[in-house]
């Protein structure tokens, strides 16, 4: 089971997600029209391909959602498959069993759910397999989906990746247009340190002088941006010397044109972690479906 589910997150997500799907009256028309309210029947969450789980208390948080709006209790759950293991096409994932108008109204919010944070639990887990033994892990950025911030960051822990920053309160992080407005990194830096003084500093870097002068200026965190693994192994090699001869140490991230063909080249250089915006922006679902049995 994947650690610290973001569920205040998850709650403000599915009361969303029902509000636009159900309406200001919590209405599904066709599903109302259709079924007698006092129905019963059971239905199969169930994979069409194979994959990464994640988001499985999601499904229970709609049920309660559906149920708030109509009356009555939620249909039960049956949760098969936790959050990070590997699903197999055709296998069951979850269990539903009550009022079957509750069940096709929660069907479409908890599967458009379930398969986004699936599809990038997914993603990840190709990227953490391809880096296995490396000593690099594969990080995720803030390129999130708005609103769903929390819940894609926590996809990319069931597929085994890292978490960078939360957000721009949580870690400093110096790039091209903070070194122009400030004027350079030595003063960037400086500022950040002298205002926030416990937060920590990430400084991006283009070639191995910049490295060398983020160093310089105090950072021990560098983000090497669009380097190919040639000039990122001299900057690698290059940092780590300077560090190292003063007694110190340098965690070093890759970033920019990375791919899943090219990450062992990239791991290879010596770098400690590897951050993939595509994580989270192009992600491509996971087919689930909602079978009644």
């Amino acid at each position: 089971m994947v650690a610290d589910f973001p569920l205040e997150a998850a709650r403000r997500l599915v009361r969303d997600a029902l509000d636009e799907d159900l309406g200001p009256d919590g209405l599904d028309v066709t599903s109302m029209a259709t079924i007698p309210a006092e129905q019963r029947g059971a239905g199969h969450v169930v994979a069409r391909e194979a994959g990464v789980l994640a988001g499985g208390p999601v499904i229970g948080l709609v049920l309660e959602g559906v149920a708030a709006r109509t009356g009555g209790r939620p249909p039960s759950l049956e949760v098969a498959v936790e959050d990070g293991q590997r699903i197999a096409e055709g296998e069951v994932l979850a269990v539903l069993e009550g009022p079957l108008q509750q069940v096709l109204m929660a069907e479409r919010t908890a599967l458009n759910l379930l398969s986004r944070l699936s599809g990038v639990a997914t993603h990840t887990r190709r990227w953490a397999d391809a880096l296995a033994g490396s000593g690099c892990s594969v990080l995720d950025t803030r390129k999130t989906t708005p609103g769903m911030r929390a819940l894609e960051k926590y996809a990319v822990r069931a597929g085994g990746g890292r978490n960078k920053r939360m957000g721009l309160f949580d870690t400093a992080m110096v790039k091209d247009n903070h070194r122009h407005a400030a004027g350079g990194v030595g003063p960037a830096f400086a500022a950040i340190r002298q205002r926030f003084p416990d937060v920590a500093i990430e400084v991006e870097v283009e070639s191995r002088a910049e490295a060398i002068e983020a160093l310089e200026a105090g950072s021990r965190f560098l983000m090497c941006d669009n380097m190919n693994p040639s000039l990122l192994r001299e900057t690698v090699s290059a940092a780590r010397e300077w560090a190292s001869a003063r007694g110190d140490s340098v965690e070093i991230e890759a970033t920019g044109g990375l791919s899943l063909t090219l990450a062992a080249d990239y791991a290879a250089t010596g770098i400690d972690w590897m951050s993939v915006g595509g994580l989270t922006h192009s992600s491509p679902i996971i087919d689930l479906a909602l079978d009644l049995v």
